[in-house]
């Protein structure tokens, strides 16, 4: 049987590390969706005031497209098991899965809305987006998060 030449090793032991160096450096998934919520709350506060006041809303539209990227994977960031530190997630997140990822599909959509709304440049209509954004948000927060 051939011997492993030291480069070989080298390279194999090189992989391994980043593997599990990958695997270490990603936070959980709870302090990554607070992360993410508490961003689009940010987002949410920063549309408002300027759509409200008749703004220039499209400069709001790379906010809407991180609200949209981030809903489009929000389920991703409920696992099994993820209802630990701190979290306010209710159990039907996970007994009622598909009512909670409909709900996710809707945040999207109110997103989408928002966006397309944003870069339009109506800040009448963005107005009203936003809004309807807060109620996509609101609606998955009375059945899928504890106060």
């Amino acid at each position: 049987m051939a011997r492993p030449s030291l480069l070989s090793l080298a390279v194999l032991s090189s992989v391994a590390l980043l593997g599990t160096g990958a695997a270490l450096a990603q936070p959980d998934p709870v302090t990554a969706r607070k992360e993410g919520l508490k961003r689009m709350q940010g987002h949410l506060e920063a549309i408002n005031p300027v759509a409200t006041a008749g703004g220039n809303v499209r400069e709001m539209v790379p906010r809407t497209e991180d609200m949209v990227a981030f809903f489009s994977t929000f389920p991703s960031y409920f696992p099994p098991g993820s209802d630990n530190n701190g979290s306010k997630a209710l159990p039907s997140v996970w007994a009622e899965r598909p009512g909670f990822e409909a709900a996710a599909a809707n945040a999207v959509t109110a997103a989408g809305a928002l966006r397309t709304a944003a870069a339009s440049g109506d800040a009448a209509a963005t107005a009203q987006a936003a809004r309807a954004m807060g109620g996509a948000c609101g609606a998955c927060h009375r059945n899928y998060r504890g106060r």
